[in-house]
């Protein structure tokens, strides 16, 4: 399981990055993927990074406005959220992929997460 963090409380058009780590396993030959969770409603998928980071993908919601990223070195993916609105109040949480394809099941369970709340 990865780990989360960096979630916080925004004020609208604020910004954010989140982490994704482990120390257990090493991320750099997997896809790996963001989604978001607000109690009660079924998971969202928010982006996906490539293996190498050289393949991004977004969900509509977000794009533009979030940017997913890899250190392959620190073992960590990011997560850049910018022009923050209340619908993205969410836990956010991270996972390895087989690949980037919405229907792939990530390799593990998704991580406990980070809240994110937007709110002035």
């Amino acid at each position: 399981q990865l780990v989360e963090s960096g979630g916080d409380l925004v004020q609208p058009g604020g910004s954010l990055r989140l982490s994704c780590s482990t120390s257990k396993f090493t991320l750099e030959h997997n896809p790996v993927a963001w989604s978001r969770q607000v109690s009660g409603k079924e998971r969202e998928f928010v982006s996906c990074i490539s293996s190498q980071g050289d393949y991004t993908y977004y969900a509509d919601s977000v794009k533009g406005r979030f940017t997913i990223s890899r250190d392959n070195a620190k073992n960590t993916v990011y997560l850049q959220m910018t022009s923050l609105k209340s619908d993205d109040t969410a836990v956010y949480s991270c996972a390895r992929k087989m690949s980037c394809s919405i229907f792939a099941a990530p390799l593990e369970p998704w991580g406990q997460g980070t809240q994110v709340t937007v709110s002035s």
